[in-house]
């Protein structure tokens, strides 16, 4: 697809008499181009951050949304939550009303007291005892991990590897009793497998139901797990949620179920896209991989930093403009939907030398994949930056070389950079 040449303001915006899309913007409305192949995309990216300001991209007539590509841009909008709001909702299209009435809001679709009163009890709940024996598990389970592949050699990675993580560790922090965890392990992937993916008709009308009862089963899960924990409390997260802090705040059974819903989907989904995206970048970069393991310490904080800015794991949140503002000089409106996509900000030639090469060494790298700072800057940044740290570290210090073979099967989503399957294979070194 071709973006005609064309500067915001020649003309209404794209959509507003009911066009599909004809101007700049408009492919990012059509399901078929998350569809492409990435580099496909981020060329389109690279023309609409060419052009003076945001441009219009139609959802419907007289629906639509601004498009922030600009690292400048996305990183302004992410720390003024004042005038660019997470409510409604972040994701595209925002969840319904009755949705949230029945799972209660997630943290990052909230604003304002609201949401500095939920974060801050989560953030109380990270007591350094708890983060501290959260790293010292997370290498544990690395560990055992990697031992298991290289015993039983699968050839899948997403399923054998990537995915098991985040979930051990999360699940292992949260305090969720083993018998769960299979289950849980499903009902993230039926409830995050279609985000953002276009699907024909008869999928339409059948997958929200099935995404929603999974979420459903497992919010009402862990609100009994919360149950019990209240009363008989351990040292785990939940433990620490449930039970009042010093000033006496603890989440409620939804707070809890939406709090644990986030974890899961977000915190499991986009760390093992990173982890997966990373083993297809060093296979594809053999002389990164080699920086890498020639000194693993030195590099390795600057190798996850480029995995993350270069496979951006979430492509894009919404905010609803609540108060006018002007911004690279055009004017936003109240009740204005506007969309940040991290994964053109991640690729902005104003802000990385060379940005499309995988560079291990690039520094600075002041890439947005974990939020454009502001108070919805993610929580567990920390926490996924050691994960795929532990992980290369086993994965690259054995004696037996892992690598990709063939391409990611991505998902085509416009929401998240989500991998399906990765083929994987041995390779003894001398």
């Amino acid at each position: 697809m071709t973006l005609p040449v064309q500067r915001y303001g020649e003309g209404a915006p794209a959509g507003e008499d009911g066009d599909a899309g004809g101007g700049p913007g408009g492919e990012l409305a059509d399901p078929g181009f998350w569809q492409q192949p990435p580099a496909a995309r981020l060329a389109a990216f690279a023309r609409l951050r060419a052009l003076d300001a945001p441009v219009f991209v139609p959802e419907g007539p007289g629906r639509g949304h601004w498009a922030l590509v600009r690292h400048a841009d996305v990183q302004e909008a992410s720390r003024l939550p004042k005038v660019f709001a997470s409510a409604p909702g972040v994701t595209t299209p925002e969840p319904a009303r009755w949705v949230r009435a029945l799972f209660g809001d997630s943290m990052v679709n909230l604003d304002g007291p609201d949401h500095a009163r939920l974060r801050k009890i989560v953030q109380r709940a990270f007591t350094p005892r708890l983060l501290a024996a959260a790293e010292a598990d997370i290498h544990a389970v690395a560990a055992r991990i990697v031992d298991e592949v290289l015993a039983a050699r699968p050839d899948e990675f997403v399923s054998a590897v990537a995915s098991r993580l985040p979930l051990e560790v999360i699940c292992n922090m949260m305090g969720i009793p083993e018998r769960y965890r299979a289950e849980i392990a499903d009902r993230v992937n039926h409830a995050s497998e279609n985000i953002g993916v276009e699907r024909g008709l008869t999928s339409r009308l059948r997958m929200p139901g099935r995404g929603l009862r999974a979420l459903a089963r497992m919010q009402r899960m862990v609100a009994g797990i919360g149950r019990e924990r209240r009363e008989n409390p351990g040292d785990d997260l939940i433990s620490a949620l449930v039970r009042a802090d010093a000033d006496g705040q603890a989440l409620g059974a939804r707070q809890l179920g939406a709090f644990f819903s986030l974890l899961m989907v977000a915190g499991v989904e986009t760390t093992r896209n990173a982890i997966t995206h990373g083993l297809a970048l060093l296979t594809d970069h053999p002389g990164q991989r080699e920086l890498l393991v020639s000194d693993f310490e030195r590099y390795a904080d600057g190798a996850v930093d480029e995995i993350i800015r270069h496979s951006t794991p979430i492509i894009q949140f919404r905010r609803t403009v609540a108060a006018g503002y002007t911004l690279n000089g055009h004017l936003l409106r109240p009740g204005d939907k506007v969309v940040l996509y991290y994964a053109s900000a991640n690729r902005d030639e104003a802000v990385f030398t060379d940005p499309d090469a995988f560079d291990i060494t690039r520094s600075p790298n002041p890439h947005l994949g974990f939020g454009g700072g502001g108070p919805h800057y993610c929580l567990g940044a920390h926490l996924a930056r050691v994960e795929m740290k532990a992980l290369f570290r086993e994965l690259l210090g054995r004696p037996v070389g892992l690598r990709a073979v063939g391409l990611p099967d991505l998902a085509g989503s416009s929401f998240d950079n989500r991998v399906r399957s990765l083929r994987f294979a041995f390779d003894r070194r001398p």
